[in-house]
């Protein structure tokens, strides 16, 4: 919270004054302005939540070792709660992504990407602070699991598309 002490400037500049009724004397008052808008609290949280990783935080490949912006908002702050990212642009993923995505989209702010790799759609996602990617792969068509990961602490596991949105409500308390 910002807190300023105008003094008696703003008062005095319009000629406002205070009588005090029982010993009938006037004074300009001071002013104490607080401010705690909406604005200082987002600015703290994103303060609070922006990380850059230096050298990345990728384990499986040698390139793009550069440094990764991860934006670790509280997961109930999150603008996006899920992505959902077919692992290519087939029409045999992406249409089972889409039925994912629409499916999950009545429960959760979902965002839908299939535009580039999947290593740079993650980082997108951890960029904005998407808190959950799920990726839909070519074994999705078979075993019909898709594979979660967590911005935080990019674990994967694989889940089953039918429990799906169960796992993803355990994940967010609901």
């Amino acid at each position: 919270m910002g807190i300023a002490n105008r003094t008696d400037f703003d008062l005095k500049a319009h000629g406002l004054k205070y009588k005090d009724e029982v010993s009938k004397k006037e004074f300009v008052p001071y002013v104490i302005e607080p401010s705690a808008g909406v604005d200082r609290a987002a600015l703290a949280f994103l303060l609070d939540a922006y990380e850059e990783v230096k050298g990345g935080r990728t384990t499986t490949t040698e390139s793009n070792k550069e440094q990764e912006v991860v934006l670790r908002l509280n997961k109930n702050l999150a603008p996006y709660k899920v992505a959902v990212l077919p692992l290519s642009k087939k029409e045999k993923l992406s249409s089972v992504a889409q039925e994912i995505y629409q499916d999950l989209q009545k429960q959760f702010m979902c965002v839908y990407d299939e535009v580039s790799s999947i290593g740079r759609r993650y980082r997108r996602q951890d960029e904005i602070g998407t808190p959950y990617c799920v990726t839909v792969d070519f074994d999705s068509l078979e075993d019909k699991k898709v594979t979660v990961r967590d911005r935080d602490t990019m674990k994967q596991e694989r889940i089953f598309i039918d429990g799906l949105k169960d796992h993803l409500s355990d994940k967010y308390g609901q």
